[in-house]
């Protein structure tokens, strides 16, 4: 189990760096001249090749790529020309918390609506509370983020007064103020995954109820509610940490325009930003960490197989 695990760690790995080197190659091919933009309309070309030797940007592709790996793994990202700001202070103490709450607080909202769902909907399939899951699963999964953002906006902090508008607090300062701000951004970007883990429920569900050892827990006269919840559920537990895993990257573009519709200060918002003012290098670090993210949780996806299904466990 180990040498699997320190496997998959080794090819997690590989796969960060092929996409550092893509996504490097990549931006020197993007239109438009950073040193134009940090210079203004008015520069001598003596001033425009100075700034780019101090960059490096003269050097050749593989001698500017070693030189950022070497400073980013460092955590020396550079300094962003537009807000005169560190980009790793930026990224990782400004940005990457607010997108963490935010994918979080989506994530909770999907999975304890979506499995209660999903389950009642297993239990009463083909009645009438089976096809309106169903008609809210298809909904929830067509409808645009960024017009539920603005339609919740529109009915929920207008109209009613009930949630604010836009804006941030972190809960990590004021806990409950924080939670009051997140409902709204939560809800929007988690609709798409509650309509996911309720028809996934669903069916896995199903197809878990005709199996042999749920006809044996009911022969033994357990109650009805321990055979779904206990016997059922538990095994629909590795299909939902599946899914989840491999929709993460869903999850990290909705929250691009889920954090412009209410204005929260993520890496979402930082890298639109970022893109309209050719801070390359701060897409870089915003693009690095939105991959780390997705193959770290598809790793952690990975190791956890063992642990939700026995079966799975080597024993040495």
């Amino acid at each position: 189990m180990l040498k699997q695990a320190l496997g998959k760690i080794a090819q997690t790995l590989v796969v960060l760096i092929v996409v550092s080197v893509a996504t490097f190659g990549l931006l020197k091919l993007a239109p438009g001249d950073p040193i134009q933009i940090m210079l203004g309309s008015e520069y001598s070309q003596e001033a425009y090749e100075s700034l780019t030797a101090e960059l490096g940007l003269d050097r050749p592709f593989l001698v500017q790529y070693a030189d950022w790996a070497v400073s980013f793994v460092q955590g020396d990202w550079g300094t962003s020309y537009v807000a005169r700001n560190d980009i790793f202070t930026y990224a990782v103490k400004e940005a990457l918390p607010v997108t963490l709450t935010l994918a979080s607080f989506s994530l909770a909202f999907a999975i304890l609506i979506g499995v209660p769902l999903g389950v009642l909907s297993a239990v009463k399939k083909d009645t009438a509370f089976d096809a309106g899951a169903a008609v809210l699963a298809l909904t929830g999964t067509a409808f645009p983020s960024f017009l539920l953002g603005i339609l919740l906006i529109w009915f929920f902090a207008v109209k009613l007064g009930l949630f604010p508008v836009m804006g941030y607090v972190s809960p990590w300062q004021d806990f409950w103020t924080g939670i009051y701000h997140m409902i709204l951004p939560g809800l929007t970007l988690s609709t798409y995954f509650i309509a996911m883990i309720t028809r996934l429920t669903r069916a896995t569900l199903i197809e878990v109820m005709e199996q042999p050892y749920i006809a044996a827990a009911r022969a033994r006269g357990e109650p009805a509610w321990r055979v779904i919840w206990v016997h059922g559920v538990r095994n629909i537990a590795m299909p939902l940490v599946t899914i989840l895993g491999l929709q993460l990257g869903v999850l990290l573009q909705g929250t691009v325009l889920t954090e412009t519709v209410f204005n929260l200060p993520g890496i979402g918002q930082m890298l639109t930003a970022a893109v309209l003012g050719r801070e390359y290098m701060v897409v870089q670090a915003g693009v690095m960490m939105t991959a780390t993210l997705f193959i770290g949780v598809n790793l952690l996806v990975d190791l956890s197989y063992p642990f939700l299904d026995p079966r799975l466990r080597t024993k040495k």
